[in-house]
């Protein structure tokens, strides 16, 4: 065996080698390392951020879902989401990708103004941007302190509560800004409905 293929069967080992550690490090160990320190550290994040009810998970804190009757129309006992381009779908996560001057975007927003204010109602000028915006990822578990406020009437009517109870409820699931002044106050969707449904029990 001359001296570059003894050369070249030794350089395939190193790298064989070299691919065997790296493999087990950065693909075995090193996973299993922050999987652990994450479990420990912050397991309801580590496990998705699940919210249980009555014994079972009914959803995570970080994906919205709809909240539809039996005909697949939004239910007026329950909140409401904002509008979803993938209906929720997280195997179609993401946006219409249309244009802000799109005519058809322009078209579908009103469509969903009316339909929101004929919903809530409430005059079309009350009805918030997110109300009739999806949202980029499409999945947004979130509304708008105003979205909800509009709907607390229409939920209380359904649901024959006194309305200020329910926009009390609303109030006290608005979380603020990060920090104080990073993004906006949001209120979670599916807290806001559990909630809703301890306040009936």
């Amino acid at each position: 065996m001359n001296a570059s293929v003894r050369n070249s069967s030794r350089l395939a080992w190193a790298a064989l080698r070299a691919l065997l550690v790296l493999t087990l490090v950065t693909g075995v160990l090193y996973p299993l390392l922050v999987t652990g320190i994450a479990q420990a550290a912050f397991p309801g994040q580590a496990d998705g951020s699940l919210v249980r009810s009555g014994g079972r998970d009914v959803g995570s804190s970080l994906i919205g879902q709809t909240w539809n009757g039996k005909g697949g129309e939004p239910a007026p006992q329950w909140f409401q989401p904002r509008p979803s381009a993938g209906d929720y779908d997280a195997l179609a996560s993401g946006a219409s990708n249309l244009a802000a001057t799109s005519p058809e975007l322009r078209k579908e927003v009103e469509a969903r103004k009316k339909r929101i204010a004929d919903f809530n109602n409430v005059p079309r000028p009350d009805v918030p941007a997110d109300a009739v915006t999806a949202s980029a990822s499409g999945l947004d578990p979130d509304i708008s302190p105003a979205y909800a406020r509009i709907q607390a009437g229409r939920v209380a009517e359904a649901r024959h509560l006194d309305p200020a109870a329910v926009r009390a409820l609303v109030e006290r699931h608005t979380q603020g800004r990060i920090a104080g002044f990073l993004g906006e106050p949001a209120v979670n969707v599916l807290e806001l409905n559990l909630a809703l449904r301890e306040l009936q029990d």
